[in-house]
């Protein structure tokens, strides 16, 4: 904020749509809430058509507006760029800002294909070398209920990790003649419910357990197989089409997998994600069941956890319904008095906390591109095991 006596730190995101609105509310409001040693400025946002361009720039409050990404990268004011672009355009744009000096948040999935993401993690890493930064957007790490989870888990509230279930629910496909959109384009986004949603599943696995999945077996389906185009963009949306194009990507996705490492060494999981699930609207579900203990989260009930422990005593055992809202949780202290509950929206200017500390303390934000590979090279098997019978597949 003008006057703070902080150092600034210029902002650029490329992006206008669903997360560009997440990320401008993050950036806009995470200064407000946390004690910052920098502040970040939301300098330019990017896109390619400029009148819906301008109706952005202006509803989300960014000084300027340009639709040529290059131009905005050579900009030597800039400091971090934010990429919340479709995910074929994630390796060049990213390589691009890493190589010109600039800090880097990418949206998840990292990139289309595991050999693009390997391109963006040595770009990252020789960036590193020089001091500059890049983190992959995986938001839901940053549900306080979440990191409560991986308090609990670390201090060994669960004992030794046996069984996952990991599951992202959503229904907003299930109208067979809603409108394509760049989500449903191979080429555009890589996959579909998989890489979309299930990549959150896969990392927040990883997070909370430290492990890795390490085979996995799969299936892949497509419920319809083309949808009406989008017509004339009108402000920030679109009106329908007669024309129709095909979708190309996974409607849903299932897999298990077998997971080394970390506090679930040894353990197995089964993974769904769709955007098929009738009456499902965000239904993000991770329970983890242990020699000790469980922890059950769904992200429909982003406030609460709920917690089991094994070593009570027999007819005092039962989940408890933890409300994660108290000063003592993660985040929380910078939010609503104790019993006050947190949105969507949050985790994101939680995400612009951690990035910009880390930056200014000359540290390495996560989750890092080397994560981002990891989860990509999961979701590349998983469509390896689909296309193959379901056979095991490793993710190396």
């Amino acid at each position: 904020m003008a006057g703070s006596g902080r150092p600034e730190l210029r902002v650029a995101m490329i992006g206008y749509g669903f997360m560009g609105a997440a990320h401008s509310q993050a950036w806009r409001t995470a200064p407000r809430f946390f004690d910052l040693d920098a502040e970040p400025v939301m300098a330019t946002i990017v896109g390619r058509n400029a009148e819906a361009l301008e109706a952005a720039r202006v509803k989300f409050g960014w000084e300027s507006a340009s639709t040529d990404w290059r131009r905005v990268i050579a900009d030597p004011s800039i400091d971090i760029v934010d990429v919340c672009t479709p995910g074929s355009s994630h390796v060049e744009i990213a390589i691009a800002a890493l190589e010109a000096g600039k800090h880097v948040l990418c949206e998840k999935p990292l990139a289309n294909s595991v050999e693009e993401a390997e391109l963006m993690v040595a770009a990252a890493e020789a960036a590193r070398a020089r001091g500059v930064r890049s983190m992959v957007g995986f938001s839901y790490r940053r549900v306080p209920a979440i990191g409560y989870a991986r308090q609990l888990i670390a201090e060994g509230a669960l004992g030794d990790v046996r069984q996952i279930r990991a599951l992202y629910l959503q229904d907003w496909l299930s109208d067979e003649e809603g409108p394509m959109t760049w989500r449903l384009d191979k080429d555009q986004a890589g996959s579909g419910s998989l890489g979309d949603i299930g990549a959150h599943a896969i990392d927040l696995v990883q997070h909370l357990t430290g492990a890795r999945l390490d085979t996995v077996s799969g299936t892949l389906a497509t419920f319809v197989t083309e949808r009406p185009l989008l017509g004339e963009t009108v402000g920030l949306s679109g009106t329908a089409s007669e024309e129709r194009g095909a979708v190309t990507v996974d409607d849903a996705a299932w897999f298990t997998a077998k997971l080394t490492g970390g506090l679930a060494d040894g353990a197995i999981g089964a993974f769904e994600a769709t955007r098929y699930a009738t009456g499902r609207k965000n239904a993000l579900r991770i329970e983890l069941s242990g020699s000790r203990g469980a922890i059950a989260f769904d992200l429909e009930r982003m406030n609460e956890l709920e917690v089991y422990d094994a070593t009570a005593p027999a007819g005092k055992q039962g989940f408890t319904r933890i409300v994660v809202t108290e000063p003592e949780h993660p985040y929380m202290a910078a939010w609503w008095p104790t019993g006050h509950g947190i949105g969507y929206e949050h985790p994101f200017s939680h995400q612009v906390r951690d990035l910009v500390q880390a930056i200014t303390a000359g540290t390495d934000p996560e989750p890092s591109f080397a994560e981002g590979l990891q989860v990509q090279r999961v979701l590349h098997a998983v469509e390896s095991s689909a296309a193959n019978g379901s056979a095991w597949t490793p993710t190396d």
